[in-house]
């Protein structure tokens, strides 16, 4: 059976939110050659529910359809301060026990807070509630600044667009990094953006400056297997080092570095993921990680599966 995706509607609905879980788990995508996700949207209370820019949605299921959920979304929330219904706590709660997944897009972490499903877990939210949920929620390790946390199939992320990235992150959890790719490319959106990767930049850059980082981006992308360091990168991006790894981190939220290396963990996934064949010596080497100890560490540090493993699990998904 497909993974099935329960997704939550309630009065007061986050329309963005709610359409970016619409877009990622409810549009057959035949192209991708995968069993895709069946989907359920399910009303928190009897209708007609409100959402936001004055629409009304009449949601075909009810909390029942939780129960069988292999994942659950909720995407945002009425209000900080209006804590959810009993019964939707109660959902939550037995799903969870059972293992499934669930996911918060913006201030729906505040309902798995009240749910007490955030205890003691790393948790995000919009940067606007990340004061408020530390004091609300003292038990929650609130994780400021970053775009979405996973602990123990519990996954919350930040405001709007970055639910995009968190649910993004879930298909790629789910079929690989290839699918990710191709997902986010009919999305025409960035195919990874790490988790970690800063909410709020530190200023918007002149069109000139983010032009050069953004050429320089690409060019590395397409010369990975090449050595590279912040001073070479900054020459191509004919700036000072120390002026480019701070412009580069006020565009990106990340260092020049760290970027460098979430793209060859990034190539290094889709070529053991297409090109099955190749030893790890020669996928390291040609994501330009020197080494299958190098390939190894920064797969483990990145929260992956060692290749070997990585490996298997494809091919397991392929052949299903």
């Amino acid at each position: 059976m497909p993974h099935h995706v329960a997704i939550l509607a309630y009065d007061g609905l986050c329309t963005f939110e709610f359409g970016c879980a619409i877009e990622l788990f409810a549009l057959d995508r035949p192209e991708l050659g995968v069993p895709w996700y069946s989907h359920a949207v399910c009303a928190v209370e009897a209708g007609p529910l409100r959402a936001a820019g004055g629409l009304t949605v009449a949601a075909p299921h009810g909390l029942d359809e939780v129960e069988r959920a292999d994942t659950i979304v909720i995407p945002g929330w009425r209000g900080v301060d209006q804590p959810p219904p009993s019964a939707l706590i109660d959902a939550l709660q037995r799903a969870h026990a059972r293992g499934a997944r669930i996911c918060s897009i913006c201030s729906g972490a505040f309902v798995l807070a009240h749910a007490g499903l955030l205890d003691g877990r790393r948790a995000t939210t919009h940067w606007r509630y990340l004061e408020q949920m530390a004091s609300s929620f003292p038990n929650v390790a609130v994780e400021e600044g970053v775009l979405y946390v996973e602990d123990e199939r519990i996954v919350t992320s930040a405001g709007s667009a970055a639910g995009l990235d968190m649910l993004l992150h879930l298909v790629r959890s789910d079929f690989g990094a290839d699918i990710a790719s191709r997902v986010a490319q009919r999305l025409v959106v960035p195919g990874h953006r790490d988790g970690d990767q800063a909410q709020l930049v530190a200023r918007p850059l002149p069109p000139s400056e983010h032009n050069a980082i953004a050429r320089l981006m690409d060019w590395v992308r397409e010369n990975l297997r090449a050595e590279h360091s912040v001073e070479s990168m900054a020459a191509q991006a004919k700036m000072g080092a120390r002026t480019f790894q701070r412009r580069f981190k006020d565009s990106t939220g990340q260092s020049p570095l760290a970027w460098l290396v979430r793209e060859r963990v990034e190539l290094a996934a889709r070529i053991l993921e297409t090109r099955p064949q190749l030893p790890l010596d020669t996928v390291a080497d040609l994501a330009g990680l020197g080494s299958p100890e190098s390939l190894r560490r920064h797969f483990r540090s990145h929260g992956m599966p060692p290749p070997g493993r990585y490996r298997k699990m494809e091919r397991a998904g392929a052949a299903a």
